[in-house]
């Protein structure tokens, strides 16, 4: 297929690991010929990246995906692309569902986009989603941001959460080696970002499948040698990691955080429910005093460090009495940001089979007790950064006040300030802070004071 002056659109649900799918296959887009567009109703190839985590997104996909397959009936040649989880999960249930797809693939075969369009312009409709072994990435992503990228450094997860479909669609753990994602960081340092996320679905798992140990018998590869072992690249300011799992949560690696100045101190460790019978019916692995242990031991060396977590509410089973202790652990923990969901049962998973579902509306009033909370905890963490001087690293100009420019704080705290986005992107700036809110600050940048005598 000539693909000279054809547009493209991606339409991104879900995670992290998603956006940097994304951009990955943007970047194979990119090299086929294809021009990015930023509606998909101008676009000749469409390509929903999706995610099964909650039952709205997969609604979603399906009613974006009804308005494209009507634009189809008009405009034959337009290329209509399913990815990611929900893709993986449904497989050939999509084709009977939207017989206009061309191609359903699922997350592991982002980087075969090129070989499956080929495919589909040889006139075949496509299915990809059985299991292939990640070969090593060398498409260039797109990336979405010229400052902050994401480095996939784990695939995968061998949990088996009770409520998660992620194993069923993402496939098993599968480590990059040290050498290529220190390879491609560096390659980034040298396109000018500064900033670089670590990404994982459970990334304290890493190396766990890489061959070698040390002499005291412990995995040689493990999240906590990567971070020695990348932490030096020039032009690399600041590094983040995401998403943790309390099971594998080590104390070396929150030394590794306290002693390497790149590493930001902001932990991302979702903790789910803060009740012990729920956690066990939901296979976490761990109660919620060791929890507790893991964030007091992080405030011991870091104490101002920033906490974010995720949690679910109106799980199967779950009395008043197990939610209190959930919003019991929110309240003495103080998070600065916590993503919360109401239980969804997903496909799959052994939580959906289960009788003692509770009703939407006790989920629903559950959810908005939580978030209630959150909002106070958040507005309490935020109170500290008054009249402090932040370094925050600027990402972009602030959509809703074009004089104004923001970034994020090392504990990821959106920032707002006045400042010129061409001279300040991707530079690390001292801002006083002026003004908190739950989620986000004001500041002004503070101007260094030299002594000319």
């Amino acid at each position: 297929m000539n693909t000279v002056n054809k547009k493209y659109n991606i339409v991104t649900f879900g995670c992290q690991m998603n956006k940097a799918d994304s951009e990955r296959m943007a970047g194979i887009l990119d090299t086929m010929g294809f021009e990015w567009v930023a509606e998909p109703e101008k676009a000749d190839l469409v390509l929903y990246n999706t995610c099964t985590i909650r039952d709205n997104a997969e609604q979603k996909v399906y009613s974006y995906l009804g308005r494209q397959a009507k634009r189809k009936h008009q405009k034959p040649d337009l290329t209509l692309v399913v990815a990611g989880c929900v893709a993986q999960q449904e497989g050939e249930q999509l084709l009977r569902r939207v017989p206009e797809l061309d191609l359903v693939m699922g997350p592991q075969h982002a980087n075969r986009l090129e070989d499956l369009l080929q495919q589909v312009f040889d006139g075949n409709q496509v299915v990809a989603t059985e299991p292939v072994h990640i070969f090593e990435d060398i498409t260039k992503p797109r990336r979405d941001s010229k400052v902050t990228a994401w480095v996939n450094i784990i695939y995968g997860c061998n949990e088996r959460c009770s409520y998660c479909v992620v194993p069923n669609v993402r496939g098993v753990e599968q480590s990059r080696t040290p050498e290529a994602i220190k390879g491609e960081m560096a390659e980034l340092a040298r396109q000018g970002y500064t900033e670089i996320t670590l990404l994982g679905q459970n990334i304290d798992a890493y190396g766990r499948d890489l061959p070698g140990t040390t002499p005291e018998g412990r995995h040689q590869h493990t999240l906590t040698d990567l971070l020695y072992y990348v932490h030096d690249i020039p032009g690399i300011e600041r590094i983040r990691f995401a998403t943790s799992h309390p099971r594998y949560f080590t104390e070396r690696l929150i030394k590794a955080c306290y002693d390497l100045p790149k590493v930001c101190e902001h932990f991302h460790i979702p903790f789910q429910s803060g009740d012990n019978e729920i956690l066990k019916a939901m296979k976490r692995g761990y109660t919620h005093e060791k929890y507790r242990r893991i964030i007091a031991k992080i405030r011991e060396y870091m104490p101002d460090a920033a906490i974010s977590a995720d949690a679910i509410v109106g799980f199967p089973g779950e009395t008043e009495a197990q939610f209190e202790n959930t919003l019991k652990l929110v309240d003495d923990i103080g998070f600065d940001i916590l993503n919360t969901a109401a239980y969804s049962p997903r496909p799959g998973t052994p939580a959906a089979l289960w009788d003692n579902q509770l009703s939407e509306a006790v989920k629903s009033d559950r959810l908005q007790r939580i978030n209630h909370l959150v909002s106070i905890k958040a507005a309490e963490r935020s109170a500290r950064y008054q009249d402090r001087i932040e370094t925050v690293l600027v990402e972009d100009q602030n959509p809703k006040n074009l004089t104004q420019v923001m970034g994020r704080t090392r504990g990821n705290r959106l920032t707002f300030f006045p400042g010129d986005i061409e001279e300040l992107r991707g530079k690390i700036v001292p801002v006083k802070i002026t003004e908190v809110r739950p989620f986000s600050l004001t500041g002004e940048v503070v101007i260094p004071v030299f002594n000319n005598g």
